[in-house]
């Protein structure tokens, strides 16, 4: 979200812009596991509105986006018994359609497909990772990128007279200290904290039945104080998914980062165990999967929108900056992109 945003801005503003992506697609945590039985939102799930202009840039996506109205998040104990029910959120939380991945997806369209959208001077490369950043051999004022592809083989991208960085936070420190870069821009990174988590997604396809509307509690979303896992979601009840009856399941901070180089069968098992006490549903998923965050919700934020070296010319931008909500990443992409205009 961080560098799309930031890429888009550039682009408007008539730069010549390209985006660089490690995936196979768009999205980052904003990420939507396709499976046979259906999407799993398994990073973000759901994103609240409070700037206006994001408020405002959504309205580009009005077909991308639908209020989530999961009305009530429960809050249970230890044993899954509700505590509270919190109260009717004062803001609508929003999903993107198909998955949360579709939105930045959608916005990232007119960089990876620039002739279909009448745009010029930008490119999107995907399956690509920048392992090192230099001063170009034809030019030292600018810069150039050394990358590998999801082969393995090895690429330089040069001419570029800015460099942005929309990584996780360790992820950009490493880079930089790999590439030789800037003591000073590692150096405000150091205070920034981001905690991993492991996700658990199942799925019970045998629960759609004409008498069976669905399986376990009545409610759609809970926050947990169980001592592995912190959330829950019922993904088929989100605007636009699917029918199967699928569970999105997060562990906690404290749980995840114990647990963080654990054999992902011995994660799974313990986070279904959970996830049984907590719910009652003790049927055998046919779909069972974890996946791992390394970098997923931040804990102690960098405590302004952006970093950005001028003279240097490289910009960190993402989440981290501000906090770990979606907007927190809109909003730090947006602004790094003004302030190098």
């Amino acid at each position: 979200m961080a560098g799309v945003a930031c890429a888009r801005t550039l682009v408007q503003a008539g730069h010549q812009v390209t985006l660089i992506e490690k995936s196979r697609g768009f999205g980052g945590r904003m990420a939507t596991r396709r499976t046979e039985f259906g999407g799993f939102d398994h990073g973000a799930q759901y994103f609240t509105v409070r700037d206006k202009r994001f408020a405002q840039v959504l309205l580009t996506a009005q077909e991308q986006v639908k209020a989530w109205s999961v009305s009530t998040v429960r809050v249970l104990d230890e044993l899954g018994r509700v505590l509270a029910s919190a109260p009717p959120p004062t803001e609508p939380h929003f999903v993107a359609i198909p998955g949360m991945s579709g939105l930045v997806s959608h916005w990232a369209q007119p960089l990876l497909k620039p002739e279909l959208h009448n745009v010029s001077g930008a490119r999107a490369l995907l399956e690509t990772r920048i392992t090192h950043i230099e001063r170009d051999a034809l030019n030292t004022e600018q810069w150039q990128l050394r990358a590998e592809d999801s082969e393995g083989g090895q690429h330089v991208y040069g001419g570029f007279d800015r460099v942005v960085l929309a990584l996780p936070h360790l992820q950009t420190h490493d880079l930089l200290m790999a590439s030789g870069h800037s003591p000073e821009l590692r150096q405000q990174l150091n205070n920034v904290t981001v905690a991993p988590c492991w996700t658990l997604m199942v799925a019970y396809p045998n629960a759609m039945q004409p008498n069976l509307p669905h399986i376990g509690p009545q409610w759609n979303a809970a926050r947990s104080t169980h001592h592995r896992i912190s959330w829950l979601a019922r993904e088929n009840s989100k605007p636009g998914r699917e029918r199967i009856e699928r569970w999105t399941i997060q562990a906690s901070p404290a749980w995840s980062t114990k647990h963080l180089e654990d054999d992902a069968e011995r994660v799974k098992g313990k986070l279904l165990k959970g996830f049984a006490e907590i719910t009652g549903i003790r049927a055998t998923p046919a779909h069972a999967v974890v996946h791992r965050w390394r970098f997923a919700q931040t804990q102690q934020p960098l405590g302004r929108p952006f970093i950005y070296d001028k003279e240097l010319g490289i910009g960190l931008c993402g989440d981290w900056c501000l906090g770990h909500r979606v907007e927190d990443a809109f909003v730090s992409g947006l602004e790094l992109a003004l302030n190098m205009g």
